[in-house]
């Protein structure tokens, strides 16, 4: 189009010198058009286009303004993103680290707790594993215990009579024997005990019968009819015996 203008503005200018050279008459009257205006003609024309460039480039420099802003602020905000992300995953992974240590502190817990029980219950069963064999067997240490106390009322001796010899190392015999049997069960654990002037205890004593006793003190173990036994520090059996009433 500029080309187009250009040609026509050349043939303006030519048509117009050959009007004059034909016409001197009206050339002092009507002077020609100076080649200024002309070209001022064509001026807003080729300014047009530069002022369409310009507008283009400044409507492109608009729109990539925004685009510009936009990518700084993304660009800008890109980096709080990534560390609300990472410390996000922090806080996580520390939970998780907490719940874990929680778990391993309540395993190693239960674990030495584990231990303990297993323990006590391994002592138990070595401690108690004669429970049976002690109950049957302080029935054999008893019938010694009465022969003892026949054998000793056997042995009083009456006013003008000699004691029996016979008698007496019998008696001492059997005394050595249940001496002897005895500390070998204390050895094991297994201990005889008499509670007679004792006060009545119903973890250790079974009343077998109760009376009124003068000069005595209420609720006190004044006969004991079988004594009793215990299994390292555990009542194997209680001792029977007769508990002083209240009058």
């Amino acid at each position: 189009m500029f080309r187009q203008a250009l040609t026509a503005s050349t043939r303006a200018i030519s048509s117009s010198s050959r009007t004059i050279a034909q016409r001197p008459i009206l050339q002092s009257r009507f002077s020609p058009a100076p080649l200024t205006p002309l070209r001022s003609t064509l001026s807003p024309r080729t300014r047009w286009y530069s002022n369409q460039a310009d507008a283009a480039e400044k409507k492109e420099g608009e729109e990539t303004a925004p685009e510009a802003e936009a990518k700084e602020s993304t660009d800008a905000s890109a980096p709080p993103t990534v560390e609300a992300e990472l410390k996000k995953k922090l806080e996580a992974k520390e939970k998780e680290a907490i719940d874990w240590k929680d778990k391993y502190l309540r395993s190693v817990a239960d674990f030495r707790n584990l231990q303990d029980r297993t323990q006590r219950e391994v002592k138990a069963a070595r401690d108690f594993a004669i429970q049976r064999f002690a109950k049957d067997l302080v029935e054999s240490v008893d019938n010694l215990d009465r022969a003892l106390t026949m054998g000793l009322e056997k042995m009083k001796v009456e006013e003008g009579k000699e004691p029996n010899a016979d008698l007496s190392n019998f008696y001492e015999g059997v005394k050595m024997t249940e001496s002897g049997m005895l500390q070998t069960l204390s050895r094991h654990g297994l201990d005889r005990f008499d509670p007679e002037g004792e006060k009545f205890n119903p973890n250790e004593h079974e009343a077998t019968f109760m009376t009124p006793m003068p000069g005595k003190e209420e609720n006190t173990v004044f006969h004991v009819q079988q004594k009793g036994y215990k299994l390292n520090g555990r009542v194997l059996r209680a001792a029977k015996v007769g508990v002083v009433k209240s009058q």
